[in-house]
């Protein structure tokens, strides 16, 4: 019996990318995203595509009501699916934070919540929420989007202490740089908010830092997120965190070593050398 999986997320980046690695692996995978029709190439592949709003609550219902009338299980869910609003906490309107919570938290919450009694009945699962080292680390513009990988951080550890008695494994993963569609979107938040505020100054700094990110050596393509995301789900027991791609672990090292102040410097040092 092949396993089954459902990425969320799936139109471009780290979610495509996982699913034509599980497809190679042999899963049945389902893929959702907003823009369905970006996602031919991966149905082409086998993938299944349905069309997925995490914000929207019918439309994770009917994604998961899909998943079990043609499947009739589900082996692992990958909360892929996110964005990263970036801009002043005074500048960005507060609709926008909720937007963004909605988004990377309580969607991600709330497909999980739908899964979990399939999982519970199989006597097995795994959940893999995608969050970030800005899951454990910081920077200037970005409070709403820290926030909720923060927030995805503690869901996780909770999560994974409630579903253990079931057989269910939750797992976290905290990728780095990565070369996707992110960096645009968080660089257009930031000028569209903050580009010409009090902020002005250091929020295009920021923002030309965004825009030289894809081009460094440091950031790494989206397959490689794709293959931990596939090693967590195929080994028995896996790691309750995998750090993987654009100098992640680099990154994490230093913010356990250094103190605030001492990070903040750090931080500020590498926004002005990236912008130039």
């Amino acid at each position: 019996m092949k396993q089954v999986a459902f990425v969320t997320g799936a139109s471009s980046g780290i979610g495509a990318a996982t699913v034509r690695a599980l497809l190679q692996h042999g899963w049945s995978v389902y893929a959702g995203a907003r823009r369905v029709d970006r996602m031919r190439e991966l149905a082409d592949a086998g993938a299944t595509v349905l069309a997925l709003d995490v914000g929207d609550e019918a439309s994770m219902i009917a994604a998961i009501d899909a998943i079990k009338n043609d499947a009739g299980r589900l082996d692992a869910l990958v909360n892929n699916a996110g964005y990263g609003s970036y801009g002043s906490l005074e500048d960005v309107p507060l609709a926008e934070g909720r937007r963004q919570f909605e988004v990377n938290v309580f969607g991600l919450a709330r497909l999980t919540q739908l899964v979990l009694p399939m999982m519970r009945a199989q006597g097995l699962g795994r959940i893999v929420n995608i969050s970030s080292i800005g899951g454990k680390m910081y920077e200037p513009f970005g409070s709403w989007y820290h926030a909720t990988k923060f927030a995805v951080e503690g869901m996780s550890d909770c999560l994974r202490m409630e579903l253990a008695p079931f057989g269910i494994d939750v797992v976290v993963i905290e990728p780095g740089a990565i070369k996707t569609e992110w960096t645009g979107i968080a660089r257009e938040n930031l000028l569209k908010y903050s580009g010409e505020t009090a902020y002005r100054d250091g929020a295009q700094q920021h923002a030309r830092m965004f825009a030289t990110a894809d081009k460094s050596s440091m950031a790494s393509p989206p397959e490689v997120v794709a293959a931990t995301i596939v090693k967590s789900l195929l080994v028995a027991r896996p790691k309750t965190r995998y750090a993987t791609g654009g100098g992640a672990h680099f990154v994490l090292l230093l913010r356990r070593l250094l103190s605030d102040r001492g990070f903040d410097a750090l931080m500020r040092t590498i926004s002005k050398r990236a912008a130039g």
